[in-house]
């Protein structure tokens, strides 16, 4: 299955989807995922060849927050923590605005998905150290689609989903996660998209849980 394909699944498990043509769920997918590899560029360049370079730099830094180790990537701050596999959600990083801008990554569930890379000999695709910066990537681009209203109306533009007979452009739900995906993959030079990582992860932490 190819990285479209997991955007159309992706798509059609989202809530409001169901029952919608998969072939409009194609066009939708592609659309983000080409807007999110043009557009959500991040504020400084990342490769996949330095990532486990800088996940090493920035774990060099004490963390004042979570009790975790920090570092900086793209202007924001990176802090470490635990819990993302607790029982009742899946977590590989997430995004906080206050008091500073900051990227929590949660070390737990970037353990379990660097073991998925090698279990199924993925690490020609996600390199030493690209789940990390891949993670990061994908909240700033989370961030600047939140923050930016013209970048938010541009997505919904490229998507192309109109309402009130053609007259508004209209949001997708998922849309924004495709395009997050595409910038990380962008950005990383990576040869498939985080998102099929993220998916084999969702189904290991379910086994880690039951087991």
């Amino acid at each position: 299955m190819d990285d479209v394909e997991f955007g159309v699944r992706l798509l059609a498990n989202t809530p409001t989807h169901e029952g919608r043509d998969p072939e409009l769920l194609r066009r939708w997918a592609v659309a983000a995922m080409e807007f999110g590899a043009g557009s959500l560029r991040p504020l400084r360049g990342h490769d996949a060849r330095s990532a486990a370079g800088d996940g090493c730099a920035a774990q060099g830094d004490r963390g004042e927050e979570a009790g975790g180790r920090a570092g900086h990537a793209a202007g924001v701050r990176v802090v470490e923590s635990t819990g993302g596999l607790d029982p009742d959600r899946l977590l590989l990083a997430r995004f906080r605005s206050k008091p500073t801008p900051t990227v929590e990554l949660f070390t737990d569930t970037l353990a379990l998905a660097d073991e998925v890379v090698e279990l199924l000999g993925w690490q020609a695709w996600f390199p030493a150290g690209s789940t990390r910066q891949a993670a990061i990537v994908h909240e700033e681009a989370h961030e600047r689609l939140h923050h930016d209203k013209a970048k938010r109306a541009a997505l919904k533009q490229r998507v192309g989903h109109r309402i009130l007979g053609g007259l508004m452009p209209a949001y997708v739900a998922g849309a924004d996660e495709l395009a997050a995906h595409a910038a990380a993959q962008q950005a990383l030079g990576l040869p498939r998209s985080p998102l099929l990582l993220t998916a084999a992860l969702a189904r290991a932490a379910d086994f880690v849980r039951e087991n």
